[in-house]
């Protein structure tokens, strides 16, 4: 997996391309809980160069959820499709995160 932060002001965008196994959520874990420590509560997530994700990405996508609501921010996916949109809908997260 790779991942690109873009930060402007209050508001940031995170890239994702491939596939997040384990070991990459846990990464991705904690640099957005850096940037959400740091005021930025304004996230967009652009999954559409996302291929695969397992359980600990979904956790971790969970966890930065929660983390933005605790900060009064926003946490927005866009671009999810193919197996990461289906896995989102079969957990029912589609319920729990805004997606766009």
């Amino acid at each position: 997996m790779k991942h690109s932060i873009k930060i402007s002001e209050n508001h940031a965008t995170v890239f994702i391309n491939g596939k997040i196994y384990v070991s990459d959520a846990s990464l991705l874990r904690d640099d957005l809980l850096e940037i959400i420590d740091q005021g930025i509560t304004d996230l967009m997530m652009d999954l559409s160069g996302l291929t695969y994700i397992d359980s600990s990405g979904l956790g971790t996508l969970v966890t930065i959820n929660k983390r933005t609501k605790e900060k009064n921010g926003r946490f927005v996916l866009t671009g999810a499709r193919g197996l990461p949109m289906d896995l989102i809908k079969r957990t029912r997260l589609d319920r729990v995160f805004t997606i766009e």
